[in-house]
């Protein structure tokens, strides 16, 4: 008994003896698994680390002394200029204060003397569990050294934060510190980094800010100008002097926590204001950017950040579609008197599009300007009500895209009430014309026409069909906006030029590419969009032509150009003439929309202000004059060929006053009028006078008109505007019968023998 007793004992403490043995054996084979995944994931990381570092840059003392700013250069590789102070301060170790020194190494890197190789450990370990929380590259472990690496050879772009760039990024660090000293990379940085308003390095910011040496700042002041680096903008102590005192407060925290000043100098330094011994803004503005280019380099700077650059830091080379001579004559004509203004204080925007790619080729931001460095720009920033040049896009030709529409289709000038309310719709001249053809609605710029054509169409088709060419209507807005809807003179001159481009779009563009400077090039020319038909395009262009020939836009007519365009006027509103009486019987803002195969022009003038004046006298015509001065000058040494028809347009000869009668062979009685294909009339007794053309199809995408058909949205007629267009009103007047012109912008539209195509009699012509 005893014997099996033991004999049991014996084989138990065994089997636990062996089931130790297996644990103890599968421990150290899960430790083993571990160690050895742990040597793969390091042997892999060193691998990709050597990888992405045999294609960094290189680096140089010099990339590294210099300040970061981007250079501009023309299409032909001409240098333009640079985003620059014209006075960069430069920094010697030995000139760099102390208390500078303690407050950027407190602020941005307190390990940065002890560093070894330029990488902080601690950081980067911090950084990858952000990161790897936020699945991708989300924050950083920069050191000085690092910061310094990529404001001299990398961008600072949000894209570009990728592995790639963080490895060879931490591999020219340890390059640099193995080449310069401390003092030297401290130096480096504290010379780079961007201070705002086109100053680099911390010296150039004392002398902007303060007008004095570094040396010779406060505490208070050496901890802003510490600060700013991280985000100069919002940190400006003269736009944000809240944010630009919480981040000083944060410098002279940190130098306090890292034992570089006392709790003593700080709290004197927190209490001091943020104004102390700042200098007048207004005395700081100016910089190497001329008036000229300023508002074109405006829109350059700010197209860059969308691209997710920082034109400031990156050290770029950015090229764009500037004309300079173009931008030149623009400026002139704005402020040398050539073109009469009302008063110095009536003002301009204007843009010029190459319709071919979208290249915006010059910009006018105003007129009689002062010195400024990226002031208003009223050509992009003044989103003005448009007036009747929104008529053509808006009203017109998404009649004519959906609803085939003829340039004869007739429609009622007559008595007009908003639907939904009791707002009466009038034309400048109070007067209804009746009935009348869209051709000549669109060249005498009638409201009510325009209103119920919008009608016809939907607003919501419309809305849509004006969107594809850059132009947003508000959800909320009622039929009114047929007759004037809020858009800059980039966004018309844009839209236009799809008519001039026979319906393809292109996305205005100031940036043609950009470099960097670890030498890629990104090209930035976009591929156009068809927005329209060709033969709606066509079509529109042919009846914009009767605008410059016979309608409210003859003041803007050149000599021998083949060219469209269309006039806009807006009335002041109920609620300014009850500030301003006397400017009930004067135009708010006045318009020209008008171009060429080769250009498209946007030209709005008006005032900033109610109180600077009104568009009266000479004035009332200074947009016609100007579009008329500047196409003259474009076209002077271009190409000047017409439009071309496209077989899916047939051309028929229209008895006047009438939608569809062919007139007989031999009657004077008609005017040329334009049809969709297979929209057009039978001829009468095998009249001649009538296209015969090709009978292939169109071959345009017509996805959206399908779509459209089985989508109509119904209009939301209770809602209208308070400031209703008021046609385009002008001193200059002409009968309905038109000469027989004989010119290059006559010949291909309509030439007839009695131009009335209405019933009615008018007295005068809107402008």
């Amino acid at each position: 008994m005893s014997e099996n007793k033991n004999s049991s004992e014996r084989n138990t403490r065994s089997s636990k003896y062996h089931k130790n043995k297996k644990e103890k054996h599968l421990g150290w084979l899960v430790l083993k698994l571990i160690l050895l995944f742990v040597v793969v994931i390091i042997v892999s990381g060193v691998g990709l680390f050597a990888y992405y570092a045999k294609d960094a840059p290189s680096i140089s003392k010099a990339q590294l002394q210099s300040g970061g700013t981007s250079s501009l250069y023309t299409t032909d590789g001409k240098f333009l200029l640079s985003l620059g102070s014209e006075k960069r301060i430069y920094v010697d170790d030995k000139h760099i204060p102390q208390k500078l020194k303690d407050a950027v190494i407190s602020v941005e890197d307190k390990r940065f003397y002890s560093e070894g190789f330029g990488l902080d450990p601690v950081r980067i370990v911090g950084s990858v569990l952000v990161n790897a929380r936020a699945k991708g590259v989300a924050a950083g472990g920069s050191t000085i050294t690092q910061q310094l690496v990529k404001l001299s050879v990398f961008s600072t772009a949000m894209s570009q934060r990728t592995l790639k760039r963080k490895a060879q990024e931490a591999w020219l660090s340890m390059k640099v510190e193995r080449e310069f000293s401390k003092k030297q990379i401290l130096e480096f940085y504290i010379n780079k980094v961007y201070m705002n308003y086109g100053n680099y390095g911390m010296g150039t910011a004392a002398d902007f800010y303060y007008g004095k040496p570094l040396k010779d700042l406060n505490l208070a002041q050496t901890a802003l100008i510490a600060g700013m680096p991280n985000a100069p903008i919002s940190y400006d102590p003269y736009v944000y002097p809240k944010k630009a005192k919480y981040r000083r407060d944060i410098v002279l925290y940190s130098m306090l926590k890292n034992k570089k000043i006392s709790s003593a100098q700080y709290n004197a330094a927190v209490k001091v204001p943020i104004t102390d011994g700042l200098l007048s803004k207004k005395d700081k503005v100016n910089s190497n950017l001329r008036k000229v280019d300023d508002p074109y380099i405006k829109e350059v700077i700010n197209e860059v950040k969308e691209k997710g650059f920082n034109p400031y830091n990156d050290n770029l080379k950015i090229t764009i579609n500037i004309n300079q001579h173009i931008q030149q004559k623009l400026y002139d004509l704005a402020n040398n008197g050539e073109v009469p203004f009302t008063n110095d204080k009536m003002q301009i925007g204007a843009t010029i599009i190459d319709p071919n790619n979208g290249h915006v080729v010059a910009i006018l931001g105003g007129r009689k300007l002062p010195a400024v460095q990226l002031g208003l720009n009223r050509a992009v920033q003044t989103a003005r009500s448009t007036g009747s040049t929104i008529k053509p896009v808006l009203d017109y030709a998404p009649a004519i895209e959906y609803l085939k529409w003829s340039t004869s289709h007739i429609i009622n000038d007559s008595k007009y009430i908003y639907p939904g309310t009791k707002i009466q719709l009038y034309d400048w001249d109070n007067v209804y014309q009746g009935k009348m053809s869209i051709r000549r609605a669109l060249e005498q710029s009638r409201n009510v026409p325009a209103v119920k054509t919008l009608k016809k169409v939907g607003l919501a088709r419309a809305s849509l069909f004006v969107r594809k060419m850059g132009i947003n209507i508000p959800s909320d807005s009622g039929l009114s906006v047929g007759i004037g809807a809020n858009a800059s003179t980039l966004q018309m001159a844009s839209a236009y030029a799809a008519f001039a481009n026979n319906g393809r779009y292109y996305k205005p563009q100031f940036v043609s590419k950009i470099e960097t400077p670890d030498g890629i090039t990104r090209n930035y020319d976009s591929s156009s969009t068809k927005v329209m038909k060709e033969s709606t395009a066509y079509m529109i262009t042919d009846m914009l032509k009767g605008v410059l020939t016979r309608g409210s836009g003859t003041m803007a007519k050149c000599d021998n150009i083949y060219e469209a365009g269309k006039t806009g006027t807006v009335k002041y509103s109920d609620e300014d003439l009850v500030k301003f009486p006397s400017y009930a019987h004067t135009p708010k803002d006045s318009w020209f929309i008008g171009y060429t195969k080769a250009y498209s022009i946007g030209i709005w003038t008006g005032y900033d202000n109610l109180k600077d004046g009104t568009i009266s006298g000479i004035g009332e015509n200074s947009a016609q004059l100007f579009y008329k001065k500047m196409m003259t000058y474009l076209m002077k040494n271009k190409a000047n060929s017409n439009w071309k028809k496209p077989s899916t347009v047939v051309r028929c000869r229209i008895v006047n006053g009438t939608e569809r009668k062919v007139a007989p062979k031999h009657s004077k009685n008609y005017t040329w009028q334009l049809f969709v294909k297979g929209h057009a009339p039978a001829p009468d007794d095998n009249d001649d006078d009538v296209d015969n053309i090709d009978d292939s199809d169109d071959k345009v995408n017509t996805a959206d008109e399908d779509a459209d058909k089985d989508n109509d949205v119904k209009d939301d007629d209770n809602q209208t505007d308070n400031n209703q267009g008021d046609g385009d009103k002008g001193k200059n007047s002409s009968s309905n019968s038109d000469n027989n012109n004989s010119n290059a912008t006559d010949s291909s539209s309509t030439t007839t023998d009695n131009h009335s195509d209405s019933t009615s009699t008018s007295s005068s012509v809107n402008h």
